[in-house]
């Protein structure tokens, strides 16, 4: 996988600690090699019958006080006929956790957007600091461990101030952009799902080694790019992505495709780490960090759409 949400997760992933047991099968939460229980094999000399042991001793044979009495039966009975554990009932983290821990962290980051848009008017101090505060703690939360529910929700704060900011810029340049960039983050995480869940696309190693090295090509244009803006090598808006052109059409466009793809195969593999710690039984905690993980995709995805928008819009 290539978010380091869950490849740095020791939980998510087929290449997660202990995944299985020295037999070969799954292990459970909590899990430790040599704890099962180990049966004995007939030693020899001890299956035939020794002197004395044969016959029945005084006492032995009568029923025991409190054994095989209704109440113990009736007991063991309701144990075994009563409902099997559920996964929650276990600790053990579910599709509703995930479901949860997701739509708080989406709810954070659009009430916080909203905020520095309606509120503040898209205030500057608030929209950068957003980005660099979004940014530390990005990263904090992607290489941690364990997962930590405040700083997870502060990433999702600093991050809503950070796209509430730009949203309203763009908002205020491109009419109804916003919007279109929701519907097609929307359409696109749906599409993502369905594809995953029909079985039409799936996560293949050569599928994992192919989006990581187009997200580290693609990252390290998107760097060179960002360094001949700033430096004035470039005075085009967007630098090569308007700068160049293929075909009168402008390079960021063929890059905005490139990129929300990239995004879309990304979705796919985050539901596949999911699918692999839900069906491992990773701690129910974990749930946050595949909110986390979920949550940094999508951003990044509505930023896509966002710059592709704008760029088409620009070029009319």
């Amino acid at each position: 996988m290539t978010n380091p949400v869950f490849q740095n997760s020791p939980y998510f992933g087929e290449n997660r600690k202990g995944g299985r047991t020295p037999a070969g099968y799954p292990t459970y939460p909590g899990y430790a090699p040599g704890s099962g229980t180990t049966y004995a094999q007939p030693q020899q000399g001890y299956a035939q019958p020794q002197q004395g042991y044969a016959q029945p001793q005084q006492g032995y044979g009568r029923p025991q006080q409190g054994y095989g009495r209704p109440g113990g039966v009736e007991d063991l009975e309701r144990a075994y006929g009563g409902p099997a554990a559920a996964p929650a009932d276990t600790g053990r983290m579910t599709y509703d956790d995930v479901i949860v821990k997701t739509g708080l962290v989406l709810g954070v980051i659009v009430v916080a957007a909203a905020f520095n848009w309606v509120v503040m008017g898209a205030n500057p101090l608030l929209t950068f600091g957003g980005a660099i505060v979004g940014l530390v703690l990005g990263l904090v939360n992607a290489f941690k461990k364990e997962p930590s529910k405040a700083l997870i929700l502060a990433y999702a704060a600093a991050e809503g101030l950070f796209l509430g900011g730009i949203s309203a810029v763009f908002g205020a340049m491109y009419e109804g952009i916003v919007l279109q960039a929701v519907l097609g983050t929307t359409a696109t995480f749906v599409a993502a799902l369905f594809l995953y869940k029909s079985g039409t696309v799936r996560v293949t190693p050569k599928l994992t080694r192919f989006v990581l090295i187009a997200l580290v090509g693609y990252a390290l244009f998107s760097l060179v790019n960002v360094v001949l803006m700033v430096t004035g090598a470039s005075d085009d808006a967007w630098g090569l992505r308007t700068g160049v052109e293929i075909m009168g059409i402008p390079l960021g466009v063929f890059l905005g495709i490139f990129a929300v793809g990239l995004a879309a195969l990304s979705l796919i593999m985050d539901f596949d780490a999911i699918k692999r710690g839900v069906d491992a039984g990773v701690p129910a905690r974990f749930a946050w960090s595949a909110a986390f993980g979920l949550a940094v995709t999508l951003v990044w995805l509505y930023i896509e759409f966002l710059r592709l928008l704008a760029i088409l819009r620009g070029s009319d």
